[in-house]
Protein backbone atom coordinates (compact mmCIF):
# COMPACT_ATOMS: atom_id res chain seq x y z
CA UNK A 1 0.00 0.00 0.00
CA UNK A 2 0.99 3.45 -0.91
CA UNK A 3 0.53 6.72 1.46
CA UNK A 4 0.23 9.89 -0.08
CA UNK A 5 1.94 12.75 1.84
CA UNK A 6 2.55 16.26 1.92
CA UNK A 7 5.84 17.99 3.02
CA UNK A 8 5.22 21.08 5.12
CA UNK A 9 8.25 23.46 4.99
CA UNK A 10 11.98 23.18 3.68
CA UNK A 11 14.40 23.93 6.23
CA UNK A 12 17.05 21.56 7.56
CA UNK A 13 14.67 18.63 9.05
CA UNK A 14 12.16 19.60 6.01
CA UNK A 15 14.59 19.20 3.08
CA UNK A 16 15.84 16.11 4.58
CA UNK A 17 12.13 14.88 4.99
CA UNK A 18 11.12 15.69 2.00
CA UNK A 19 14.08 13.58 0.09
CA UNK A 20 13.17 10.46 2.54
CA UNK A 21 9.44 10.69 1.56
CA UNK A 22 10.66 10.82 -2.53
CA UNK A 23 12.65 7.82 -1.91
CA UNK A 24 10.38 5.81 0.25
CA UNK A 25 8.84 3.34 -1.96
CA UNK A 26 5.65 3.08 0.59
CA UNK A 27 5.19 6.65 -0.05
CA UNK A 28 3.86 9.17 -2.13
CA UNK A 29 4.80 12.93 -2.13
CA UNK A 30 1.68 14.83 -3.59
CA UNK A 31 2.57 18.55 -1.80
CA UNK A 32 5.13 20.58 -0.52
CA UNK A 33 4.13 23.83 1.24
CA UNK A 34 7.02 26.90 1.88
CA UNK A 35 7.10 29.84 3.49
CA UNK A 36 10.00 31.85 0.94
CA UNK A 37 8.30 33.03 -1.98
CA UNK A 38 11.45 32.32 -3.87
CA UNK A 39 11.09 28.93 -3.17
CA UNK A 40 7.35 28.50 -4.65
CA UNK A 41 7.15 27.00 -8.48
CA UNK A 42 10.09 24.66 -7.98
CA UNK A 43 10.53 21.28 -8.00
CA UNK A 44 10.26 18.78 -4.80
CA UNK A 45 13.34 17.38 -6.30
CA UNK A 46 15.39 20.59 -7.15
CA UNK A 47 14.72 21.78 -3.57
CA UNK A 48 16.30 18.23 -2.01
CA UNK A 49 19.44 17.81 -4.45
CA UNK A 50 16.83 14.57 -6.28
CA UNK A 51 15.93 14.33 -9.88
CA UNK A 52 12.65 16.02 -10.98
CA UNK A 53 9.03 14.52 -9.58
CA UNK A 54 6.34 17.25 -10.98
CA UNK A 55 5.40 18.58 -7.79
CA UNK A 56 5.92 21.61 -7.25
CA UNK A 57 6.14 23.52 -4.27
CA UNK A 58 3.72 26.20 -3.18
CA UNK A 59 2.79 28.95 -0.09
CA UNK A 60 -1.18 28.30 -0.50
CA UNK A 61 -1.50 26.09 2.35
CA UNK A 62 -5.64 26.32 1.82
CA UNK A 63 -4.77 24.21 -1.56
CA UNK A 64 -3.01 21.64 0.28
CA UNK A 65 -5.42 21.13 2.72
CA UNK A 66 -7.92 20.51 0.03
CA UNK A 67 -5.85 17.72 -1.52
CA UNK A 68 -6.37 13.45 -1.09
CA UNK A 69 -3.56 12.91 1.03
CA UNK A 70 -3.70 10.15 3.86
CA UNK A 71 -0.21 12.28 6.00
CA UNK A 72 1.38 15.46 6.06
CA UNK A 73 5.18 15.73 7.30
CA UNK A 74 5.20 18.76 9.58
CA UNK A 75 8.55 20.02 10.22
CA UNK A 76 8.37 24.07 10.45
CA UNK A 77 10.12 25.41 13.12
CA UNK A 78 8.07 26.21 16.27
CA UNK A 79 10.29 27.22 18.82
CA UNK A 80 9.44 30.79 18.79
CA UNK A 81 6.06 30.14 17.81
CA UNK A 82 4.60 27.06 19.59
CA UNK A 83 1.13 27.79 19.47
CA UNK A 84 1.37 28.77 15.74
CA UNK A 85 2.35 25.35 14.67
CA UNK A 86 -0.20 23.76 16.89
CA UNK A 87 -3.09 25.60 15.41
CA UNK A 88 -1.17 24.48 11.63
CA UNK A 89 -1.25 21.31 12.74
CA UNK A 90 -4.89 21.56 14.17
CA UNK A 91 -5.98 22.70 10.86
CA UNK A 92 -4.07 19.78 8.84
CA UNK A 93 -5.37 17.08 11.29
CA UNK A 94 -9.31 18.20 10.65
CA UNK A 95 -8.59 18.09 6.73
CA UNK A 96 -8.33 13.95 7.79
CA UNK A 97 -5.02 14.02 7.43
CA UNK A 98 -2.42 11.99 10.04
CA UNK A 99 0.69 14.25 10.99
CA UNK A 100 4.26 13.46 11.65
CA UNK A 101 6.00 16.20 13.53
CA UNK A 102 9.61 17.35 14.58
CA UNK A 103 7.78 20.80 15.69
CA UNK A 104 6.38 20.80 19.04
CA UNK A 105 9.05 18.97 21.07
CA UNK A 106 6.48 18.68 24.24
CA UNK A 107 4.31 16.92 22.25
CA UNK A 108 6.30 13.90 21.84
CA UNK A 109 4.26 12.79 25.64
CA UNK A 110 0.89 14.88 25.18
CA UNK A 111 0.02 14.35 28.43
CA UNK A 112 3.05 16.72 29.31
CA UNK A 113 1.17 19.43 27.21
CA UNK A 114 -0.42 22.22 28.82
CA UNK A 115 -4.17 22.01 28.65
CA UNK A 116 -4.41 24.94 26.05
CA UNK A 117 -1.52 23.24 23.75
CA UNK A 118 -3.38 19.63 24.08
CA UNK A 119 -6.38 20.98 23.74
CA UNK A 120 -6.80 21.93 19.64
CA UNK A 121 -4.40 18.85 18.98
CA UNK A 122 -6.75 16.27 21.13
CA UNK A 123 -9.94 17.83 19.21
CA UNK A 124 -8.49 18.24 16.01
CA UNK A 125 -7.67 13.91 15.72
CA UNK A 126 -10.93 13.63 17.25
CA UNK A 127 -12.73 15.48 14.38
CA UNK A 128 -10.94 14.42 11.15
CA UNK A 129 -10.41 10.80 12.61
CA UNK A 130 -6.66 10.99 12.24
CA UNK A 131 -3.88 10.88 14.37
CA UNK A 132 -0.78 13.18 15.56
CA UNK A 133 2.73 12.11 16.16
CA UNK A 134 5.75 14.23 17.58
CA UNK A 135 8.92 12.46 17.76
CA UNK A 136 12.31 13.04 16.19
CA UNK A 137 16.00 12.07 17.18
CA UNK A 138 16.34 14.25 20.55
CA UNK A 139 13.81 14.62 21.83
CA UNK A 140 12.31 11.31 20.07
CA UNK A 141 14.40 7.77 18.96
CA UNK A 142 17.29 8.11 21.15
CA UNK A 143 15.77 9.00 24.22
CA UNK A 144 12.64 7.43 23.99
CA UNK A 145 12.37 3.98 22.26
CA UNK A 146 16.30 3.17 22.71
CA UNK A 147 15.74 3.45 26.49
CA UNK A 148 12.73 1.41 27.05
CA UNK A 149 14.88 -1.49 24.37
CA UNK A 150 17.45 -1.59 26.22
CA UNK A 151 15.24 -1.41 29.50
CA UNK A 152 12.98 -3.91 28.39
CA UNK A 153 15.49 -6.37 28.77
CA UNK A 154 16.39 -5.88 33.17
CA UNK A 155 15.97 -7.33 36.34
CA UNK A 156 15.62 -4.22 37.52
CA UNK A 157 16.14 -0.46 36.61
CA UNK A 158 17.51 2.13 39.13
CA UNK A 159 18.51 4.91 37.24
CA UNK A 160 18.01 5.89 33.32
CA UNK A 161 20.21 8.62 32.04
CA UNK A 162 19.88 9.43 28.39
CA UNK A 163 22.46 11.49 26.89
CA UNK A 164 23.58 13.75 24.05
CA UNK A 165 26.90 14.53 23.61
CA UNK A 166 27.67 16.23 20.29
CA UNK A 167 30.11 19.29 18.97
CA UNK A 168 27.57 21.54 17.11
CA UNK A 169 29.96 23.07 15.16
CA UNK A 170 28.10 22.68 11.93
CA UNK A 171 24.41 22.86 13.05
CA UNK A 172 23.74 25.58 10.82
CA UNK A 173 21.04 26.94 12.51
CA UNK A 174 21.62 30.28 13.77
CA UNK A 175 18.95 31.52 15.41
CA UNK A 176 18.66 28.06 17.34
CA UNK A 177 22.17 28.03 18.02
CA UNK A 178 23.03 32.01 19.28
CA UNK A 179 19.35 32.99 20.14
CA UNK A 180 18.00 30.21 21.93
CA UNK A 181 20.87 28.05 23.43
CA UNK A 182 22.46 31.54 23.65
CA UNK A 183 25.85 30.18 22.29
CA UNK A 184 28.38 33.77 21.51
CA UNK A 185 26.41 35.25 24.61
CA UNK A 186 27.69 36.17 27.71
CA UNK A 187 27.90 33.56 30.54
CA UNK A 188 25.20 35.48 32.25
CA UNK A 189 22.91 35.80 29.52
CA UNK A 190 19.38 34.47 29.75
CA UNK A 191 18.76 32.98 26.47
CA UNK A 192 15.33 31.60 25.59
CA UNK A 193 16.67 27.65 26.37
CA UNK A 194 17.85 28.68 29.89
CA UNK A 195 14.61 30.57 31.13
CA UNK A 196 13.34 28.57 33.70
CA UNK A 197 11.04 25.84 32.63
CA UNK A 198 12.09 25.88 29.67
CA UNK A 199 14.41 22.97 30.01
CA UNK A 200 11.32 21.19 31.52
CA UNK A 201 8.99 22.41 28.93
CA UNK A 202 11.59 20.78 25.99
CA UNK A 203 12.30 17.17 27.55
CA UNK A 204 10.12 16.94 30.30
CA UNK A 205 7.87 14.72 28.12
CA UNK A 206 10.89 12.48 27.29
CA UNK A 207 11.06 11.96 31.34
CA UNK A 208 7.36 11.36 31.33
CA UNK A 209 7.34 9.32 28.76
CA UNK A 210 10.41 7.25 29.69
CA UNK A 211 8.52 7.34 32.73
CA UNK A 212 5.35 6.12 31.52
CA UNK A 213 7.39 3.13 29.95
CA UNK A 214 8.89 2.47 33.26
CA UNK A 215 5.32 2.09 34.92
CA UNK A 216 6.71 4.80 37.90
CA UNK A 217 5.40 8.71 38.35
CA UNK A 218 7.17 11.50 38.35
CA UNK A 219 6.42 13.93 41.00
CA UNK A 220 9.05 16.68 39.91
CA UNK A 221 11.38 17.79 37.24
CA UNK A 222 14.58 20.28 38.31
CA UNK A 223 16.72 21.99 35.77
CA UNK A 224 20.37 22.19 36.05
CA UNK A 225 23.18 23.93 33.74
CA UNK A 226 26.75 25.31 33.64
CA UNK A 227 28.18 27.21 30.69
CA UNK A 228 32.11 27.63 29.70
CA UNK A 229 33.42 30.73 27.85
CA UNK A 230 35.63 30.47 24.54
CA UNK A 231 39.52 30.43 25.65
CA UNK A 232 39.94 31.93 22.09
CA UNK A 233 37.26 33.29 19.07
CA UNK A 234 35.71 30.44 17.14
CA UNK A 235 34.87 31.26 13.55
CA UNK A 236 32.07 29.14 12.97
CA UNK A 237 31.54 30.33 9.27
CA UNK A 238 27.99 30.85 9.81
CA UNK A 239 29.05 33.04 12.91
CA UNK A 240 31.70 34.02 15.23
CA UNK A 241 31.98 33.17 18.95
CA UNK A 242 34.10 35.41 20.54
CA UNK A 243 36.30 35.11 23.21
CA UNK A 244 35.05 34.84 26.40
CA UNK A 245 31.44 34.14 25.27
CA UNK A 246 29.56 30.79 25.69
CA UNK A 247 30.90 28.10 23.72
CA UNK A 248 30.15 25.40 25.49
CA UNK A 249 26.82 24.32 27.56
CA UNK A 250 25.89 21.13 29.93
CA UNK A 251 22.64 20.63 31.31
CA UNK A 252 20.35 18.48 33.24
CA UNK A 253 16.42 17.92 33.32
CA UNK A 254 16.03 15.37 36.31
CA UNK A 255 12.70 13.39 36.72
CA UNK A 256 12.36 13.03 40.52
CA UNK A 257 11.19 9.12 41.01
CA UNK A 258 10.97 8.45 45.24
CA UNK A 259 12.73 11.66 46.43
CA UNK A 260 15.62 11.07 43.99
CA UNK A 261 16.65 11.96 40.31
CA UNK A 262 15.83 8.69 38.37
CA UNK A 263 15.18 9.41 34.88
CA UNK A 264 17.39 11.87 33.55
CA UNK A 265 17.94 13.85 30.34
CA UNK A 266 21.47 15.44 30.01
CA UNK A 267 22.84 17.21 26.76
CA UNK A 268 26.65 18.00 26.42
CA UNK A 269 27.21 20.68 23.68
CA UNK A 270 30.58 22.02 22.63
CA UNK A 271 31.87 24.64 19.84
CA UNK A 272 35.34 22.68 19.93
CA UNK A 273 36.19 19.44 20.45
CA UNK A 274 38.97 21.04 23.12
CA UNK A 275 36.43 22.56 25.28
CA UNK A 276 35.80 20.86 28.81
CA UNK A 277 37.44 18.07 28.84
CA UNK A 278 36.46 17.32 31.89
CA UNK A 279 32.98 16.79 30.94
CA UNK A 280 31.17 13.42 29.42
CA UNK A 281 33.44 13.08 26.04
CA UNK A 282 31.54 11.12 23.00
CA UNK A 283 32.64 7.78 21.21
CA UNK A 284 33.86 8.59 17.76
CA UNK A 285 32.63 11.91 15.98
CA UNK A 286 29.60 12.70 18.77
CA UNK A 287 25.84 11.37 19.24
CA UNK A 288 23.87 9.77 22.10
CA UNK A 289 24.27 7.69 25.31
CA UNK A 290 22.09 5.56 27.16
CA UNK A 291 23.10 4.53 30.77
CA UNK A 292 20.41 2.00 32.52
CA UNK A 293 22.26 1.46 36.11
CA UNK A 294 19.94 -1.56 36.89
CA UNK A 295 20.24 -5.62 36.75
CA UNK A 296 22.21 -5.68 34.11
CA UNK A 297 23.38 -1.94 33.70
CA UNK A 298 24.07 -0.76 30.25
CA UNK A 299 25.98 1.84 28.41
CA UNK A 300 24.86 2.21 25.08
CA UNK A 301 26.55 4.37 22.51
CA UNK A 302 25.47 5.94 19.36
CA UNK A 303 27.37 7.84 17.03
CA UNK A 304 25.83 9.56 14.03
CA UNK A 305 27.50 9.43 10.51
CA UNK A 306 26.66 10.64 7.07
CA UNK A 307 28.03 10.13 3.68
CA UNK A 308 30.10 13.24 2.24
CA UNK A 309 27.44 16.14 1.33
CA UNK A 310 24.43 14.62 2.68
CA UNK A 311 24.22 17.02 5.83
CA UNK A 312 24.03 16.45 9.45
CA UNK A 313 23.17 13.33 10.73
CA UNK A 314 20.87 14.51 13.51
CA UNK A 315 18.48 16.14 11.06
CA UNK A 316 18.40 13.69 8.73
CA UNK A 317 17.70 10.71 11.51
CA UNK A 318 15.06 13.48 12.86
CA UNK A 319 13.36 13.25 9.56
CA UNK A 320 14.17 9.19 8.95
CA UNK A 321 12.14 8.97 12.42
CA UNK A 322 9.33 11.06 11.25
CA UNK A 323 9.10 9.72 7.32
CA UNK A 324 9.53 6.19 8.32
CA UNK A 325 7.01 6.10 10.93
CA UNK A 326 3.94 7.54 8.79
CA UNK A 327 2.52 3.87 7.69
CA UNK A 328 2.00 3.18 11.20
CA UNK A 329 0.65 6.57 12.39
CA UNK A 330 -1.74 6.47 9.39
CA UNK A 331 -2.95 2.73 10.31
CA UNK A 332 -2.84 3.89 14.48
CA UNK A 333 -6.47 4.58 16.00
CA UNK A 334 -7.13 8.31 15.98
CA UNK A 335 -5.92 10.24 18.64
CA UNK A 336 -2.30 11.83 19.97
CA UNK A 337 0.52 8.97 20.04
CA UNK A 338 3.50 8.27 21.66
CA UNK A 339 6.28 5.71 20.73
CA UNK A 340 4.51 3.13 23.47
CA UNK A 341 1.50 3.45 20.82
CA UNK A 342 3.58 2.56 17.59
CA UNK A 343 4.76 -0.56 16.95
CA UNK A 344 8.86 -1.59 15.81
CA UNK A 345 9.99 1.25 12.58
CA UNK A 346 12.08 -1.32 11.34
CA UNK A 347 12.89 1.05 8.03
CA UNK A 348 10.72 -1.84 5.76
CA UNK A 349 11.79 -1.00 1.92
CA UNK A 350 15.19 1.29 2.92
CA UNK A 351 17.65 -1.74 1.75
CA UNK A 352 17.34 -0.53 -2.14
Amino acid sequence: MSYRVVQWSTGNVGTAALRCIIRHPELELVGVWVHSGDKAGRDAGDLCGLPPTGILATTDAAALLELDADCVSYTATADLRPMDAINDMSRILRSRKNVVSSSVVAAIYPPHLDPSMRGPLDEACTAGGVSCFTSGIDPGWANDALPLLLAGTCEDVEQLRVMEIVNYKDYEQPTVLFETMGFGKELDAKPLLLVPGVLSFAWGGVIKVLADGLGVEVEELREVHERRPAPDKIDLGFGVIEQGTTAALRFEVQGIVGGQPRIIVEHVTRLHDDLCPEWPQPVGAGGYRVVVTGTPSYQCDVQMRARPGQGDPGVIGTAGRLVNAIPAVCEAPPGQLTALDLPLIPGRGLMR
